[in-house]
């Protein structure tokens, strides 16, 4: 019964000690961090709650100090990560419904209806439409033409062609996207990659806040050096990937193979990476800056491509993970950290 007590005057001493070595500024946020807990915890109420201006308190202070995370006990230090999302699409949201007008204008609704008339009556397609609209005067672009017409029900047969095409060729196959990584100060980072089909293995990865065609066309060249280029390349519609794109990818020798528009799911093995990426790191951690999102990707793919089991893989890492056996009847299972802990793979370890 004395066990407990025992050990928590233990950590009390050994933090006491600590705070000879912290520098005035971790002493004077690790007070401030403290004193704002407990003004909580001494409300007037059947149970503390933090409002509006303790959220901010902690978001900023995730942004501004490195240790935050040591000092916070109130709530989970995800819990954190999630106010700073919720204030990120805040933010967004009312830049977004400002007073001044941005973005695109909208389109009229009688524009719509004549687009999906046409299209219904006589199954013309975008550009025969665009043709008609164009010629009763009205000003509007094609690809709002594209993105306003009726869906059509998928073809079950280009889909097994799809399929059968990404099976034949997976060894020689890879894609290529972006992804957006909301800040700190609630700005935007894209995140680019190429990842093999074959082993899932991610061939190169890059950060930028101005993604542009010859910063894409940079990012060829660096994942494929010296005539190492794939076969065949997917990529989106997505205005980034234009004909300059398109046309280094053909003189590096790569294939470039577009998917259907607004048809993701053919995609699909770029999209689950960022869906693993998000799950498994982004929703974890507050970004800073490209410097911070670099360092903490890196560890990831380190994790990703060494620890990580895949299904598709029949339950193997994309460099190979061998099967370990148990060295001794006296060994134990340990818990080895990655990415700060936030991860861990389990290895065997001879007891001392």
């Amino acid at each position: 019964m004395f066990i407990a007590p025992l050990f928590r005057l233990a950590k009390t001493c050994l933090q006491t000690l600590r705070t000879l070595f912290q520098t005035r500024k971790d002493l004077v946020l690790e007070h401030l961090a403290l004193r704002q807990q407990l003004s909580i915890y001494v409300q007037k109420e059947p149970k503390p709650r933090m409002d509006l201006p303790d959220k901010l308190f902690w978001v900023l202070m995730s942004r501004s100090w490195s240790r935050w995370r040591e000092t916070l006990v109130i709530v989970k230090p995800d819990t954190v990560v999630r106010w700073h999302r919720e204030g990120f699409r805040l933010y967004w949201r009312w830049k977004s419904q400002r007073g001044n007008k941005t973005g695109r204008p909208s389109t009229k609704a009688e524009i719509r209806d004549l687009i999906r008339k046409m299209a219904t009556e006589h199954h013309w397609g975008a550009p025969r439409i665009h043709g008609e609209l164009l010629k009763l005067g009205y000003k509007v672009g094609q690809a709002t033409v594209s993105r306003l017409m009726p869906r059509r029900p998928a073809d079950p047969e280009q889909s097994q062609r799809w399929k059968t095409f990404l099976r034949n060729h997976s060894d020689v196959l890879a894609a290529m996207d972006f992804f957006v990584v909301p800040t700190a100060t609630f700005g935007l980072l894209y995140g680019f990659f190429i990842i093999e089909h074959g082993r899932r293995k991610i061939l190169h990865f890059n950060v930028t806040a101005n993604p542009t065609a010859d910063w894409v066309i940079q990012q060829l060249r660096e994942a494929f050096p010296y005539e190492t280029a794939i076969k065949y390349l997917i990529l989106d519609r997505d205005a980034i990937f234009n004909a300059k794109v398109v046309s280094c990818m053909r003189s590096m020798g790569i294939e470039p193979v577009r998917i259907t528009a607004q048809r993701p799911q053919e995609n699909g093995v770029a999209e689950r990476w960022i869906g693993s990426c998000r799950r498994e790191l982004l929703d974890h951690v507050i970004v800073l800056n490209e410097r911070h999102l670099r360092r903490l990707v890196r560890l990831y793919l380190r994790y990703y491509h060494e620890d990580r089991t895949h299904l598709s893989l029949a339950k193997d890492s994309p460099e190979g993970r061998p099967v370990a056996s148990r060295p001794s009847p006296t060994a134990q299972i340990v818990a080895m950290p990655r990415i700060a802990g936030l991860h861990h793979r389990y290895e065997w370890k001879v007891a001392a």
